[in-house]
């Protein structure tokens, strides 16, 4: 009988914070910049340039943490860690290692058996980034932007705590909400901001020792962490079956072919010959700072659920995925704020906002129309300015262009009809040319008047009411 393993996997999550400037200069932090345009001589590693700490850095390193219930160390450092590579102007990292900002936490996730489970933080350091290797294959070199150099990070470390790809998934996507709704980071898994290294290992079921882990770098998708994980659990349960030893190092996980591949032997801390930084002041968190940014956290997604319960009418599903992007709860709020009635804009939420975020692939932070144009446009609805159908229409525009729809729909001619008399000629012309669907209506067929309504708002270009067709296609039959 073969041996039930168990897979033991630890994270180590990198954030790119929302500040305006690096972490240690004033060059912008902006994304998508033409490359080697946001440097200066910190950023780059020159010869006699001094670091200087942004304040926004520490301050959002330090509500992230409390968000994640840490202790905040009152007396941090940071520490220079060397390693040689071409995107690394220095030719070493400052980072955070013998007194990381934040140690001790840990969050709460629901199982897949419905449980609740606790995922330790081990610690929360701030870190900068290094530039990024651009490999051209036509020239056969590779080039350095160093436009993310200096972009500041912070790593959070968990504790060995998660056992599946889904534990790890319910964890990313705590820490991406708890962080987004900080408005510490935008946590885009597809830009970088937020990225995760994988640390794994499997050991028989009941054992007590750890197995020998590997680290996987970099994973930016919930799919592609969900693959490698499965991919490297099998990897090492068919070594060990096979008498052979998992050897420790760093592997990357290649998404296409499905599998992993060794980089390098793991290092350990003394292989990067860790001291403190000589450059930077030690970081002193006085009771003051602290009682201010707790003053500042915001109302988390849990509370969020709780108030819009108590306060809208709105179903339980809802709640949840508005909730479950900040950016989303947010226009939500705005829209309800200037009057619009919660379950209305929920369900334009909910239904158009979006099928159409999908179908475009915008993400909720990249959305363009404004609570403003969403109200003006539930306002036309609700006065029977225009009906449903062309509501629907004039959305799909503003979606594209926040076009203010009242303008638009009186420049496009969108007005419902309210003329009775010419609804009622029209009516009359579909009731004369479709004898055979009347002659169904009167024998007791109910869905042929559908087919009458149809035909009555084609005639109309869609510019009238489908509650008074129906009410006067009833009347005239």
């Amino acid at each position: 009988m073969s041996k039930q393993y168990e897979t033991v996997i630890g994270l180590e999550v990198h954030v790119e914070l929302a500040t305006k400037t690096k972490i240690f200069c004033g060059c912008s932090t902006a994304f998508g910049a033409a490359p080697n345009t946001q440097t200066c001589p910190v950023c780059t590693g020159m010869p006699g340039s001094l670091p200087v700490l942004n304040k926004q850095v520490l301050e959002y390193a330090i509500a992230v943490g409390l968000a994640t219930n840490c202790d905040i160390t009152r007396y941090a450092k940071f520490d220079r860690k060397n390693y040689f590579y071409p995107d690394n102007p220095q030719n070493y990292q400052i980072s955070q290692l013998y007194l990381p900002i934040c140690r001790n936490g840990g969050v709460e996730i629901e199982t897949a058996e419905g449980g609740k489970k606790t995922v330790g933080i081990h610690e929360i350091h701030m870190e900068e980034d290094a530039g990024k290797l651009i490999h051209d294959e036509w020239e056969d070199c590779s080039l350095v932007d160093y436009n993310r150099s200096g972009v500041p990070l912070i790593e959070i470390v968990s504790e060995p705590d998660m056992r599946s790809a889904e534990e790890v998934i319910a964890y990313l996507e705590k820490l991406r909400l708890v962080i987004q709704y900080l408005g510490a980071s935008d946590c885009k898994l597809q830009e970088g901001s937020m990225r995760a290294d994988v640390n794994l290992s499997v050991r028989e079921a009941g054992a007590e020792a750890f197995g020998t882990r590997t680290e996987m770098k970099n994973l930016n998708s919930f799919k592609a962490i969900t693959r490698a994980i499965a991919g490297e659990t099998e990897r090492q349960i068919d070594l060990l079956e096979a008498g052979e030893s998992v050897v420790q190092e760093t592997r990357r996980w290649d998404d296409t072919k499905g599998e992993s591949y060794a980089m390098r032997s793991k290092e350990d801390a003394q292989d990067y010959r860790y001291f403190p930084d000589p450059d930077l002041v030690p970081i002193a968190v006085s009771e003051e700072m602290l009682a201010q940014i707790r003053e500042r956290q915001p109302e988390f997604r849990t509370e969020k659920m709780k108030r819009y319960r108590e306060e809208f009418a709105i179903p339980d599903y809802n709640i949840e995925i508005i909730t479950g992007e900040k950016p989303l709860a947010d226009f939500f709020e705005a829209t309800v704020a200037l009057g619009s009635q919660p379950k209305k804009v929920s369900n334009w939420l909910m239904g158009e906002t979006l099928r159409l975020m999908k179908e475009r692939e915008v993400d909720a932070t990249d959305l363009c129309f404004s609570p403003e144009n969403l109200a003006k446009l539930i306002a036309l609805t609700d006065k029977k300015v225009i009906n449903g159908s062309v509501a629907k229409e004039v959305f799909e525009v503003m979606f594209e262009k926040d076009v203010d729809p009242e303008q638009y729909v009186e420049e496009k001619g969108l007005k419902t009809v309210n003329d009775e008399g010419a609804l009622k000629k029209t009516i009359e012309e579909v009731i004369a040319a479709n004898p055979q669907s009347v002659e169904d209506y009167r024998n007791g067929k109910e869905k042929a008047i559908g087919f009458l309504v149809g035909q009555t708002m084609k005639l109309m270009k869609g510019k009238a009411d489908p509650g008074t067709v129906n009410q006067i296609l009833k009347e005239l039959l």
